[in-house]
């Protein structure tokens, strides 16, 4: 089955515009083929919040893919077979519509496509996937969400995102639908973004389901806590101290020692993220950016915005016309 045939972007025997494609819509890369031999076929749609493609190339194909450092590509094979491998040494077999993988925005990947072989690939930007992610969890996101190479698509997670998928590919196809609905269109792409982060394995899938290991903080369970809870309050250390029944001195080596920061830095990641969701449902024709700052405890907007893009890679003005 072709997905996004109404959203065609190129069909081609030609190796070197197969890659000029592909290298427009995902990423630059290097490819390897047979030199004008091949059926290529590459449909898709992009919007903020992610790239939709179906892609085939009906011809042995190889794949070299530098770090993009800025976006995740979800490849989820529905026909045939590819081996990929990326620059930790990590391996992969994707099969029809069991398993896919995803590649990380600091790896280098190399995939290599059978000749039957049909993908669904997502193009998902960081600040996407990351800031939905701290939605999820109620916490600031900063670093890169580290999924393991391989997604199972056999489990309940892994069918529930290929069935997602599936269901944006088929509606955004269809006359009048979803690409005329950006409203049901956003709802269900963050229903992909959190069938993904469901799916895949990663460094906070155990704070996604609810099972985090507080025990690892210790008493500092009780201050985050707090911290997450009165984010709009006043929050000093000497506060602080008294929720977690410590010296202002413990809480520093304790703060540093488990979460690697001073505790006003980690108050400030949570305000910076409070600020962010509500910026992000915000109406900018009656938000304005210095109200939510000045809410969250910022009272110098130059500083604010610089702290801002630092932790999301984006002005916050931006945020808020999103």
């Amino acid at each position: 089955m072709e997905y996004l045939a109404s959203a065609s972007v190129i069909t081609t025997q030609s190796l070197e515009e197969a890659r000029e494609a592909v290298t427009e819509i995902y990423l630059p890369h290097d490819l390897v083929g047979p030199q004008d031999a091949m059926n290529m076929r590459l449909n898709a749609l992009t919007d903020r919040h992610m790239t939709l493609g179906y892609l085939t190339y009906q011809a042995e194909a190889e794949l070299t893919m530098p770090a993009t450092e800025h976006c995740y590509h979800v490849n989820l094979t529905i026909v045939g077979e590819t081996k990929a491998s990326r620059s930790d040494g990590g391996r992969e077999v994707t099969v029809g519509g069991r398993r896919g993988v995803v590649l990380s925005p600091v790896q280098t990947n190399r995939v290599s496509w059978t000749p039957e072989a049909e993908q669904l690939i997502l193009k998902i930007p960081r600040t996407s996937l990351e800031s939905h992610l701290s939605d999820l969890i109620g916490k600031p996101v900063t670093e890169v969400v580290d999924f393991d190479f391989g997604l199972d698509l056999t489990t309940s997670s892994g069918r529930a995102l290929l069935r997602a998928v599936h269901f944006l590919a088929t509606e955004l196809d269809k006359p009048a639908g979803l690409a005329e609905m950006p409203l049901a269109r956003e709802q269900l792409e963050a229903y992909v973004l959190t069938s993904l982060l469901h799916a895949g394995r990663h460094q906070f899938s155990d704070a996604l389901a609810g099972h985090e290991d507080v025990r690892r903080l210790g008493r500092l369970s009780t201050v985050v806590s707090y911290i997450e809870a009165h984010a709009d309050d006043e929050i000093t250390p000497e506060i602080l101290a008294r929720v977690g029944c410590v010296s202002v001195r413990t809480l520093h080596a304790a703060f540093q020692e488990q979460l690697g920061e001073s505790p006003m830095a980690y108050v400030r990641r949570i305000r910076l993220s409070k600020a962010r969701a509500e910026l992000l449902r915000s109406d900018p024709r009656k938000t304005r950016v210095a109200d939510v700052a000045m809410r969250w405890g910022f009272f110098h907007q130059s500083r604010f915005a610089q702290q801002y893009r630092d932790q999301f890679n984006e002005l916050p003005s931006v945020t808020l016309q999103r």
